[in-house]
This record gives structure tokens, C-alpha cells and sequence, in this order.
């Protein structure tokens, strides 16, 4: 159940799910879906991000790392590009983040879909500042 102080934290807000494991991806789909968000995918693959990319902005991008046989790595480097804040939901360990990447948010599996939800505004206007 969320919690009605929660509500809205994050409403008309357009976040794109990246995620290969489908129950994971629903999860996190479902907990930004209970704070406002409207949900871009999910989708488990760079092409399918970059067709979402380019169907419309987003406002902010949850990103599994590891997309099969892919990096999720572009994709992140397009957001960039334009200012959108991301962060890394991955089973990766810190340490294998590329230096390029270490200043983004991550969040290492297994970790509570809502938490990543509840956290992601003041994650977003971190990214904004």
C-alpha cells in the first residue's frame, strides 16, 4: 500500500524502466506507478530504449546495466546528452561501474522496488542541480 504523503511525488512524471528481468522491470514499473509516474517501457533492450527515446522525452530513466548481451552504456550516454537523470538498478558491484559512470545513482540487486521508487525525486533534482 502506499503511503498518501507519497502520492504524487513523482506525478506527470515520464520515467523509462530498463530492465531484462520482466518480474523485476513490473515491479519497479508498479512502485513509480504508485507515486504519480507515468511508466515509458519497461523494455529489456538498448534498441527498444532508443526507439522510446526517440517516440518522446522522458524525465528521469531507471537502468539495468546488463541487458543480455548488451551494456545499457549508450543509452545512458543519449540521456546524458540530454540532461535526463538516470540511475543504475543492476546486480553489478560497485567496482565494475566504469569510471565514467560513478557518479550515478546505484542501486545494487536485490533491493525493494519501492524504495527505489520513493528515492528516485531526490535523486532526480540532484541530477537538476
Amino acid at each position: 500500500m502506499t503511503d498518501p504523503a507519497q502520492e504524487g511525488m513523482l506525478a506527470r512524471r515520464r520515467i523509462m524502466v530498463v530492465e531484462d528481468e520482466y518480474f523485476l522491470a513490473d515491479d519497479i514499473a508498479k512502485a513509480l506507478e504508485g507515486l504519480g509516474a507515468e511508466i515509458v517501457g519497461p523494455v529489456p533492450t538498448r534498441d527498444q530504449a532508443f526507439a522510446l527515446l526517440e517516440a518522446g522525452p522522458v524525465d528521469a530513466a531507471v537502468l539495468d546495466i546488463n541487458l543480455k548481451r548488451q551494456t545499457v552504456y549508450p543509452v545512458a550516454d543519449v540521456l546524458r546528452e540530454h540532461g535526463v537523470p538516470f540511475v543504475f538498478a543492476t546486480g553489478l558491484a560497485e567496482s565494475s561501474v566504469p569510471p565514467a559512470y560513478r557518479d550515478v545513482p546505484l542501486w545494487e540487486k536485490p533491493f525493494k522496488p519501492e524504495a527505489l521508487a520513493r528515492a528516485l525525486p531526490s535523486l532526480m533534482q540532484k541530477s537538476n542541480a
